[in-house]
């Protein structure tokens, strides 16, 4: 029976698991010293990942820099005056007290900017090859430290053609790619905000 502790404690898959080649069946043996079924590999090939299962190796060479800036800037003034007679009923009314003047000013500005730069490798391997010379790459790299774990996901579409022989690609020459660093722990809990805080932010008119 398995201890329930241990099953609490697994942890879920994360869908970034290595992909397995797959066992195609051996044909039969011919007699022939030469068999293609063992891991023939052509000339121009060589050893470049090109199969299902194969690993190669993605350099994570990102770098982001974006900013913005707003301003906008408003005024509006009117005026309105009224003279009461100098006879009759009215005449009592004091022409200063009958004059009204309004004004607004809007002054508004923003500022935003960010910038992110991500330098690691990561080994990833070959999850689907598809018939138009590219194939479906994913993998993880995870670190046990003292203070927490940390880990590094990738997955992209390759062209195979641009692996080099050292199965190498830059992760600017991947398509659709997905890259996440994160992590948990003592040290990623104190980076963030606790959960009074972020209550307050959220009721907090001003």
């Amino acid at each position: 029976m398995p201890d329930p502790a241990a099953a609490r404690k697994a942890p879920k898959p994360s869908g970034f698991e290595p992909t397995l080649p797959v066992a195609a069946p051996l044909p039969p043996a011919n007699g022939s010293i030469f068999q293609p079924a063992l891991g023939y590999a052509a000339l121009y090939e060589g050893n470049r990942a090109r199969r299902v299962g194969d690993p190669l190796t993605i350099r994570l060479v990102e770098g982001t820099t974006a900013s913005k800036a707003v301003n906008s800037k408003s005024n509006k003034g009117g005026g309105a005056s009224i003279t009461p007679p100098t006879a009759g009923p009215l005449s009592f009314l004091n022409p200063n007290a009958l004059n009204a003047s309004s004004s607004s000013t809007f002054n508004g500005q923003g500022n935003a900017g960010q910038t992110s730069n991500l330098s690691t490798t990561v080994a990833v391997t070959i999850a689907e090859v598809r018939e138009n010379g590219t194939a479906l790459v994913r993998g993880e790299k995870q670190m046990l430290l003292s203070q927490g774990d940390e880990w590094v996901r990738f997955s992209g579409i390759v062209r195979l053609a641009d692996i080099d022989i050292d199965n190498v690609i830059l992760s600017t020459r991947i398509a659709d790619a997905k890259m996440e660093y994160s992590g948990k722990g003592a040290l990623q809990r104190a980076s963030k905000q606790g959960w009074l805080g972020r209550f307050f932010n959220v009721i907090s008119p001003f």
